[in-house]
Parts: C-alpha cells; structure tokens; sequence
C-alpha cells in the first residue's frame, strides 16, 4: 500500500536555503515557486496552444520566453556587464518566438535553465553589495544589485501567475472546442 504524498508548503515556509545569504532568501523562494508552478501547469500543456493569445493577451509561449530572458538580463546588469549579442537575440524573439518549431518541454526547461542560473549567482553574492550602484539598459538606468535581484523576482512572480491564468483559459477553450461546444464555433 502506498502513502499519498503530502503537500509541500510554498518555498518560503520550508525554511532556509543553503548558502543563500539571508538577505536573497526571499528572492531564492519566489524564483523556486514560479518554477515549480510553470512546471506542475504546463506538464502536459500541447506545443500547439503556445502561440495562442486570447482576447489578445500575451501567449503562453511568449511569457515561457520572457521569464527565462528577464533572468539573463537582471543577472548580466547585477554583475555590470554589458548585454550580450545572444542577450540581444533572444530578447528580439521574446514576442514572437523563434522561426524553428518550440516545445512546451524545450521552453520550461529554459526557464528552469534560467532560474538555476540566477540561484547559482544569489550563492555568490555577498551581502555587502547589495546596495551597490548598477546601471540597467542603454539608458544606464539607476538601480542597485538588490534592486536588480528583487525585480527578478517580482518580475518572474509576475509573469508566471499571468502564464497559468492564460494556460488555463487556453486549455479550457481548446477542451471546449474538442467538445463541440456551439459557443466556440
């Protein structure tokens, strides 16, 4: 006989996470809960409905690129580097994907790709630039490490809860057509 599993708490109730200074927890445990909550919505999400926007808002696919881009960029400007040409690229097909056929499976695991990279980068940071002057974007923007590490979060939480909304709304209109139903066709 099997025990069913019990519920984990969300991230930030599961205490602290090794060696992530104190201060970057709260941004360690937002990026884990995004990640784990894309993961568990679109497992079985169809590649197809990826481009789909409903009532004209952003699709699925797009925030899948989004959130792992946003990512590479708040890091880059956390560490004062330039934006790369690759940075560039992904960020000019952010809106309307890649030409080459995508995957939910392939976009996910980019965007857990980029949540790993950011964790790796909260395990490096010492504390004491936290407060540290960084500029963003071509405009050289005002911001701070902290800034920058806090907006990657807020940016990410963001985005993921209008992902699962639009996934929803997506897969329930795709059921609803697959029904017949008279109010889709």
């Amino acid at each position: 006989m099997t025990t069913p599993s019990v519920p984990q708490p969300e991230y930030w109730l599961r205490g602290p996470l090794p060696e992530v200074p104190p201060l970057l927890q709260p941004v360690a445990h937002a990026l884990l809960q995004a990640r784990a909550e894309v993961q568990a919505a679109l497992h079985n999400f169809p590649d197809h409905l990826l481009p789909v926007r409903p009532a004209g808002v952003a699709s699925v696919g797009f925030h899948l690129r989004h959130l792992a881009g946003v990512l590479s960029r708040m890091q880059a400007y956390a560490r004062q580097q330039p934006l790369t040409d690759e940075q560039f690229r992904f960020l000019a097909a952010e809106k309307d994907g890649p030409s080459d056929p995508e995957t939910t499976a392939a976009l996910v695991q980019q965007f857990s790709e980029a949540v790993e990279q950011l964790l790796a980068m909260l395990r490096t940071t010492p504390e004491a630039i936290l407060t540290e002057f960084r500029p963003v974007g071509r405009q050289g923007l005002p911001s701070t490490v902290i800034g920058l590490l806090v907006h990657a979060a807020e940016h990410t939480t963001r985005h993921t809860g209008q992902l699962l909304v639009t996934a929803r709304v997506v897969q329930a209109g795709q059921a609803a057509y697959d029904a017949g139903s008279p109010s889709i066709h």
